[in-house]
């Protein structure tokens, strides 16, 4: 029987994740059960606004949340931890500023001058960290989700990622087939890891069904170079976009070589689901 192995939620865009044992699954992405942060619902932007991530900074896998009731605090080697205060700023008074991310922009919260210096000092350039705005809306490209206007947050495209576990054993198989060290879930960043279905089934799926919740897998999702960045020592190693290449890449992506699967919720948005729990997989066939 198909499983949910784990749940994974990214505070902040391209920084460390947190590993939840229950989650809300929204329209809008992988949220905390008390829903008090929402999956990417942070940014780091460069000093034009401009979004950053470990593809062009990979010590950013380096900056490593720990929740709180009301704080997320955060840690950087060789530098004292950073408190977040999870409550929204208000949406009338709070300073805003404008960011890009591809090519959406939009408005944002922008958090303070403290917190802009300690990401400046542990990335080794100027920049801030800003929050996603109560009025912001960001609609997905609807090619991939039909008639469904789903939204995200400052994911790259799309609110959720599913990888079935499978499909990592899958690759791993053949890493150590060349001669290559086999690699962790964390290297791919999904927000859903399903076990007990077959190496890539996730590409073929209608849906899942998560309970009262309803997962469908929409786009698949292209690789950049960001999984050869080990997230435990924020460097990049041997790419394994190397071995994808001979048998992952998408033709309706013009050959785009691809990993696990962009998602959306379309039945039981904000409805938990939990690690553990038995997924019903209905196949596009």
């Amino acid at each position: 029987m198909p499983i949910l192995s784990e749940l994974i939620l990214y505070p902040i865009k391209s920084c460390a994740g947190l590993s939840l044992p229950q989650a809300l699954l929204t329209t809008a992405g992988l949220a905390t059960a008390d829903a008090k942060i929402v999956d990417r619902e942070w940014m780091v932007v460069d000093a034009n606004g401009g979004y950053m991530t470990q593809r062009d900074f990979p010590r950013m896998a380096l900056i490593t949340p720990t929740l709180h009731a009301d704080t997320l605090t955060l840690a950087f080697p060789g530098m004292p931890a950073l408190e977040l205060a999870l409550a929204r700023p208000d949406a009338q008074s709070a300073p805003t500023c404008r960011v890009h991310i591809w090519d959406d922009s939009l408005r944002a919260y922008d958090c303070d001058d403290a917190t802009a210096a300690w990401f400046s000092a542990a990335l080794g350039v100027s920049c801030r960290l800003v929050r996603f705005h109560a009025d912001a809306v960001r609609v997905v490209s609807q090619k991939w989700t039909g008639d469904v206007a789903a939204t995200t947050l400052f994911s790259d495209g799309f609110p959720i990622l599913v990888i079935g576990q499978g499909s990592l054993d899958d690759l791993n198989d053949k890493l150590r087939g060349a001669g290559r060290a086999a690699l962790p879930m964390n290297r791919f960043r999904p927000n859903v890891v399903i076990a007990g279905i077959e190496a890539f089934e996730e590409d073929y799926t209608e849906t899942f069904q998560i309970g009262d919740v309803e997962l469908k897998p929409v786009k698949p999702c292209p690789r950049c170079p960001m999984p050869s960045v080990d997230q435990a020592t924020g460097e990049f190693g041997p790419d394994p976009l190397e071995i994808l290449q001979s048998y992952r890449a998408k033709p309706e992506l013009d050959g785009a070589l691809c990993f696990g699967m962009n998602a959306i919720v379309t039945v039981g948005d904000g409805r938990i689901v939990r690690v553990g729990q038995e997924i019903e997989v209905a196949l596009a066939f």
